[in-house]
């Protein structure tokens, strides 16, 4: 049976500890998903206890996705009670947003039709029937859950699936240097050497990190259809695109960065000599730390306005918006190269 609340009981509601909004006479209460909100709480507590149907669609905040509409389904909690004096508010609500929000009183049952976000992801995905269409379709959805989904039953797999983003610069800054010491100490080192060398590996890590994300991370076309194939994109980048506020499967797992650093290496070592080589591997490797922690910035914190804000917003719009454009993370110079930038209406 559906609840019933007054549009006083969801005005009481309007705090950090107790965040209730409403769209079209539903009620939803969004507490657990403010400090994960990709635009950051501090929107969401301006119009804490209140109606925000037209704030969804209000382009002086951005218009939002369906993606952002079907999240808001996990926190329904049920309907505004009808008032006399809304009576004629109510007909001229708008329509369109109702059509594109299509909201019942249960909750979505997309996750038990795709995913069980209660259970273990890989066995699920080992065990799949998908075809490729169905499952790029599902996976480009973005979903939430106030805790992380595991994704395999054994306790220790799990563990290991998981990276925080300490761990990141923990390993490989140690190694940035290691890289820029025997760099110094090589034939023919000098410190214009490894200064270029480093200088350089770091540009190079722009580039890779824009082919990695377009053309092995969002391989959908090519994408054989197979359930193996689709169980590889999944891991690989799917989970972060199907769950994008999953703090803990969001950086890259040290293995994971290793297998993929051998290209950097081959290059480096095949086209320069060593004390060249090392610097430039030193500053690849540097590249992709800021890299991390600059995409776990976007998504897990209040950036500052100067630069970030707009990456930030360009990201979520990757997310949320198109995945087909905006591969750039640190910066968006190689989307304006290859022409995949992003775009989307110009807001305050």
């Amino acid at each position: 049976m559906t609840v019933l609340y007054t549009k006083q009981q969801v005005r009481e509601n309007n705090t950090k500890d107790s965040c209730w909004v409403t769209v079209n006479d539903k009620v939803y209460d969004i507490t657990t998903f403010l400090e994960n909100h990709p635009g950051g709480d501090g929107i969401l507590l301006k119009f804490a206890g209140s109606d925000i149907t037209s704030v969804l669609e209000d382009i002086n905040y951005h218009t939002h996705s369906d993606a952002a509409y079907d999240l808001l389904t996990e926190h329904y909690v049920g309907d505004l009670t009808k008032e006399k004096e809304d009576a004629d508010d109510k007909e001229i609500s708008n329509l369109r947003i109702k059509q594109k929000f299509e909201i019942t009183e249960q909750k979505t049952n997309r996750d038990e039709e795709f995913l069980d976000l209660r259970k273990a992801l890989f066995p699920q995905l080992w065990n799949a029937t998908y075809s490729k269409t169905y499952y790029l379709e599902q996976v480009h959805k973005p979903r939430y859950t106030p805790y992380c989904v595991p994704y395999f039953d054994h306790p220790l797999l799990d563990k290991l699936s998981k990276t925080h983003w300490y761990i990141v610069p923990m390993i490989w800054l140690p190694f940035v240097c290691f890289q820029l010491w025997r760099s110094l100490n090589s034939p023919g080192a000098s410190i214009e050497t490894t200064l270029k060398g480093f200088i350089g590996g770091i540009f190079f890590w722009t580039l890779f990190e824009y082919i990695l994300h377009r053309f092995l991370f969002h391989l959908d076309d090519l994408l054989p259809d197979h359930p193996i194939a689709l169980l590889l994109h999944f891991t690989l980048h799917g989970i972060h695109h199907h769950m994008p506020m999953d703090r803990l499967r969001l950086v890259m797992p040290p293995a994971l960065t290793v297998i993929l650093s051998v290209p950097v290496f081959k290059i480096a070592h095949g086209l320069f000599y060593s004390a060249l080589a090392f610097a430039f591997v030193a500053g690849a490797f540097f590249g992709y730390v800021c890299y991390d922690m600059i995409h776990y910035y976007l998504h897990h914190a209040k950036v500052f306005k100067i630069y970030f804000k707009e990456l930030k917003r360009y990201h979520v719009a990757h997310h949320y918006k198109d995945f087909n454009s905006g591969f750039g993370i640190t910066s968006k110079f190689w989307d304006y190269v290859f022409g995949t930038v992003l775009t989307y209406e110009n807001t305050n």
